[in-house]
């Protein structure tokens, strides 16, 4: 006797894992990739260690000044490099950098500062515009570095920081804290302030160490 229902069985065996696919949960949708101006971690952070690249204190540079130094002077110390301006909505970052510095400043720790025109040049200054401004605005007694680039050969200082970190600057005061050693880098965005809990954090949990 003909069955229509057992040549119909083969189709909806061949169906049925269609069927439950359209049945399941709805796909995914992965979060928007992060503004890389403001760091690849979303504490604020990003951290990298390379072994095959060597610490930022084996690095010579330039001061404000003029005067030719090795950032060795920086080894033993956490140290926090900011790149600077002076026309910034984030210059005043200047201020909570300096009250760092005066509280944390000496054996152990240092800030340094680097100015820098990249970013909606907003350091046009010379170098003695820019010590004028920042001491007399925000009382900056901290070390301050040449103006320099901060892309890709700019700096051999931020080449380094690429390499240990993979991040550079996207904007204006971007913070690297690095280790005692050097051989541990931190990057924190624009955004964080010098007064934050991630920066402070990261402060005391390299000092401990």
């Amino acid at each position: 006797m003909f069955r229509p229902t057992a040549l119909l069985a083969p189709a909806l065996l061949l169906a049925l894992p269609f069927g439950l696919a359209a049945c399941g949960s709805e796909p995914q949708v992965q979060d928007p990739a992060p503004d890389p101006s403001q760091g690849s971690s979303s504490s604020g952070a990003a951290e990298t260690e390379s072994p095959s690249a060597p610490s930022v204190y084996a690095l010579g540079a330039e001061t404000l000044e003029g005067e030719e130094i090795s950032l060795d002077r920086y080894e033993g110390k956490v140290t926090v490099f900011v790149n600077v301006a002076s026309k910034c909505g984030y210059t005043k970052h200047y201020a909570g950098l300096q009250a760092l510095s005066e509280e944390l400043g000496g054996e152990e720790f240092a800030v340094v500062g680097i100015p820098s025109n990249d970013f909606g040049g907003q350091e046009p200054g010379s170098a003695e515009e820019i010590r004028a401004f920042c001491t007399q605005n925000y009382g900056v007694t901290f070390d301050m570095l040449a103006k320099t680039g901060t892309k890709d050969g700019d700096s051999p200082i931020f080449d380094r920081f690429a390499a240990l970190t993979g991040e550079r600057p996207g904007w204006n005061f971007c913070k690297f804290v690095v280790s005692k050693d050097g051989s541990d880098v931190k990057f924190f965005p624009s955004k964080i302030a010098p007064n934050s809990g991630e920066l402070r954090g990261a402060i005391d949990g390299f000092l401990a160490n």
